[in-house]
C-alpha cells in the first residue's frame, strides 16, 4: 500500500504576480484578471486594475477638448504671463532707457533704424513696451492695458484655449503694428500693448455672437476706446484699428471652422493671416526704401 501524500504536497502553490513572478499574492486585476501584488494594482471604482490595464485604457481615453477645438482649461496662464511680460518688460526700460528705443515701432529713420531698414522685430517688440513715467500717459498706459488685459483675457483664454488665445494675442499685436506701419509717418513711433488688447476686444465681440450672449458691453467698451483714439492728440488710433480687425478676423476663423477639419482649417487660417500681414509690412518696405529688407 501506499504512503498517503504529505499535506504541503497537496496543497496546490499560491498564484504570482505576473510582473514579479518571486511575489505570491491572492489579489487580481478587475480588468484582465492577472494576479498581481500590491505593487502593481491600483485602486479602481471597483476593485483594483493593474498598472498594465490601467496604461493601456489612458491610451484610449481622448484628450478633452474646448468647444473650438484647444484643450480645455481653468487657469488663465496664458493672461498671466503676458501680464508678467508686460510688467517685465516695463520694469526693464525704467532702468534702461535704451529698452524702449531698441524696441519701440518706427517705420523709418535714416538709414539703419527701423522697421523698413530690416528691424521687422520691432512689429512685435513695441507690443511689450509702454510709456514711461513722465512721458504721455505714463504709468496709466500700461496701468490700462493691463487692467484691459485682464478684463477679457481669462474668459477667451477658457474658451478658445491657451495656443489659440495666444495666437489671437500675437496675431493682434502684428496687426496693430503693421496697419501702424501703413498710416502713421515713417518717422512716427509707437510703444504700447494696445493694438494687442484691441484685438482682443475684437475677439471678444466675436465669441459673444458665436455663443449668442449679450455683446452691449463689450461695444461700448470698443467705440468708447476707439472714439478717445481719434480724438486725443498722440495716440496711435492706427494700431488700435488694425489690432481690432486682425483679431476678430482670426477669432471668427476659430470660432465658425466647420468641426470636420477643424483644426487643420483654424492652423491654415493663422498662417493666412501671419502671411497676408507680413506681405503688407514688404509692400510698405517697397514704398519707403525701394526693397524688402528682412
Amino acid at each position: 500500500m501506499a504512503n498517503p501524500p504529505d499535506q504541503e504536497q497537496t496543497q496546490a502553490a499560491p498564484p504570482v504576480c505576473f510582473r514579479h513572478p518571486g511575489r505570491p499574492t491572492y489579489v487580481s486585476c478587475v480588468r484582465c484578471g492577472r494576479p498581481a501584488c500590491p505593487d502593481c494594482l491600483r485602486p479602481a471604482a471597483v476593485g483594483h486594475q493593474c498598472v498594465e490595464c490601467i496604461k493601456s485604457g489612458n491610451r484610449d481615453v481622448r484628450r478633452a477638448t474646448g468647444r473650438f477645438g484647444g484643450g480645455v482649461t481653468t487657469k488663465a496662464t496664458v493672461t498671466w504671463t503676458l501680464v508678467a511680460l508686460n510688467i517685465g518688460a516695463y520694469i526693464a526700460e525704467v532702468i534702461n532707457q535704451t529698452v524702449v528705443s531698441d524696441g519701440l515701432m518706427i517705420g523709418k529713420a535714416g538709414t539703419q533704424y527701423g522697421v523698413a531698414n530690416g528691424q521687422w522685430y520691432r512689429l512685435i517688440t513695441s507690443a511689450f513696451l509702454h510709456q514711461q513715467p513722465g512721458v504721455g500717459f505714463g504709468i496709466l498706459h500700461i496701468a490700462f492695458n493691463m487692467w484691459a488685459l485682464l478684463l477679457v483675457g481669462p474668459a477667451l483664454e477658457r474658451t478658445l484655449g491657451r495656443m489659440r488665445f495666444l495666437a489671437v494675442y500675437l496675431v493682434s499685436a502684428l496687426g496693430g503694428s503693421v496697419l501702424y506701419y501703413f498710416l502713421a509717418l515713417p518717422g512716427a513711433a509707437a510703444v504700447g500693448a494696445s493694438g494687442a488688447i484691441f484685438g482682443l476686444f475684437g475677439a471678444y465681440f466675436v465669441m459673444a455672437r458665436r455663443l449668442r450672449v449679450n455683446s452691449g458691453q463689450i461695444v461700448f467698451l470698443i467705440v468708447a476706446n476707439l472714439a478717445i483714439g481719434f480724438a486725443i492728440p498722440n495716440i496711435g488710433w492706427q494700431a488700435h484699428v488694425g489690432g481690432l480687425i486682425a483679431g476678430a478676423a482670426l477669432t471668427a476663423a476659430y470660432a465658425y471652422a466647420p468641426r470636420a477639419n477643424r483644426t487643420l482649417i483654424q492652423v491654415g487660417a493663422t498662417v493666412l493671416i501671419v502671411a497676408l500681414l507680413l506681405a503688407g509690412v514688404a509692400i510698405r518696405d517697397y514704398q519707403l526704401v525701394g526693397a524688402v529688407r528682412l
